[in-house]
């Protein structure tokens, strides 16, 4: 049961695992807006810019709730793949977003089973926003 200032280890590892995740593909995701290049450059590189962005900023909530947990946030992301060209970019951009909507799933079940609510709750927001990125690259993907 989470207690202000308390999860269980279990918990505060998934966060961290997340945060991995979330600063991984922030950095993975402003390289590829950096090096998309031809025409598809000027349609994808702002989306991939605000997504990037988006990202970061969920790597910042969740290390904020993490701390409040009595965690200690990681600076370490998991492998960045930025891909040679952009469908190949796009096929890890989605299997990394279906990984990412797995784990969020699961933080949210564990969080309800020790009654942190509000770590649930900012998981649901994120999770909505994880969704969205999965429709983009899914979107970009098929139209390749």
């Amino acid at each position: 049961m989470a207690v202000a200032g308390k999860a269980s280890d279990r918990l505060k590892s998934l966060l961290n695992e997340a945060i991995a995740m979330e600063i991984q593909v922030s950095i993975q995701y402003m390289w590829q807006h950096v090096q998309t290049t031809g025409p598809l450059h000027h349609l994808l590189a702002d989306d991939l810019k605000k997504i990037a962005i988006e990202e970061m900023k969920h790597a910042e909530e969740i290390a904020e709730r993490l701390w409040y947990l009595g965690g200690t946030p990681t600076t370490a992301p998991k492998p960045i793949f930025v891909g040679k060209d952009l469908k190949e970019m796009m096929k890890q951009d989605v299997n990394d977003e279906v990984k990412t909507i797995e784990l969020y799933k699961e933080i949210i079940k564990v969080a309800q089973e020790e009654n942190d609510v509000t770590t649930a709750r900012i998981f649901r927001k994120i999770l909505e926003d994880e969704e969205e990125h999965h429709d983009f690259f899914t979107t970009v993907l098929e139209g390749l």
